[in-house]
């Protein structure tokens, strides 16, 4: 539950879906909200699947501190210099069996590795996104893990291990929330239920809303211990931290804070579990509930 107060001092929030608006930008409206607040003392960490490459814009809109906590929880991202300073990710070989197991299961199936120095594709792997060298996607990804026992450089694990099923409907920008493959489509469970049965205990599959995208974290990475350590070291308790969320990667994270609240348009299971629910992603509805806050600050 929240401090006695009513108010909480640090405000955790998903972006796709949840904090960004359709177009995957903040409004004015938002930035302007997210400034009032940490002007009344209260600190805003957004929390995300997003890889660190996908971040430099919204730089100006986490105040004072410039850190994001990103890769769902793989790591934590120092805005203002571009460096990491936490990363939790696969030992290499574990990742090399994982790998081997998944194309066993899944023939065909393209696979991604997300690192924060940057992403490697299988070269068949569904081209969503632009500006990248043809150098990510020159090799099937296992061959870019080191060999035999030579260590990964420092910074360099892979944070997530993104799964994409043959003949998937729309292409996939790894980190993107294209708000498809609900429960209801019987293609992505069949293929989630595949990926379970072949990665087992070995890695923990995340769904942030990709469609027909499996993104697999190393089994100890959720966004709640993420966000969990962030705090521990700020000196807040969970019972004094507001979470905003839209999809099930983010229940880890709605479960442990004090508040867990879901945007409108969440997905059912958010729905079902949350505190409470405030307005559409596209309608600001993150920012309304922090200027309904800031009238009791």
């Amino acid at each position: 539950m929240t401090s006695s107060t009513g108010r909480p001092q640090l405000v955790a929030t998903d972006l796709d879906g949840t904090l960004l608006g359709a177009d995957g930008t903040v409004s004015a409206r938002t930035r302007a909200t997210l400034q009032a607040v940490e002007a009344a003392g209260i600190e805003i960490v957004f929390v995300t699947a997003r890889p660190p490459r996908w971040l430099p814009g919204l730089a100006h809109c986490v105040g004072g501190h410039g850190r994001v906590v990103c890769l769902g929880g793989a790591a934590v991202w120092d805005l203002a210099t571009g460096t990491a300073l936490e990363v939790d990710g696969f030992a290499d070989q574990d990742l090399r069996d994982l790998v081997a197991d998944l194309r066993s299961a899944v023939p065909d199936v393209a696979l991604a590795f997300e690192r924060t120095d940057g992403p490697v594709f299988d070269p068949w792997f569904p081209r969503g996104e632009t500006g990248l060298p043809t150098s990510v996607r020159a090799v099937p990804v296992e061959e870019t893990l080191p060999d035999g026992g030579t260590p990964a450089p420092p910074g360099s694990p892979v944070g997530k291990l993104l799964a994409v099923r043959p003949q998937a409907a729309a292409s996939v920008r790894p980190g993107d929330v294209q708000h498809g493959g609900t429960p209801g489509d019987a293609a992505q469970e069949e293929f989630f239920a595949t990926v379970r049965a072949a990665v087992g205990h070995r890695a923990h599959l995340a769904f942030s809303g990709a469609a027909g995208m499996a993104e697999l974290l190393a089994p100890h990475v959720t966004k709640d211990a993420a966000l969990a350590r962030w705090c521990d070291r700020r000196g807040v308790a969970a019972s004094d931290v507001w979470a905003f969320g839209d999809m099930p990667n983010d229940l880890p994270m709605l479960r442990w804070a004090g508040r867990g609240i879901a945007v409108a348009n969440a997905h059912p299971d958010v729905l079902a579990a949350a505190d409470a629910v405030v307005g559409h992603h596209a309608d600001d509805g993150v920012a309304a509930a922090l200027e309904e806050l800031l009238t009791r600050v």
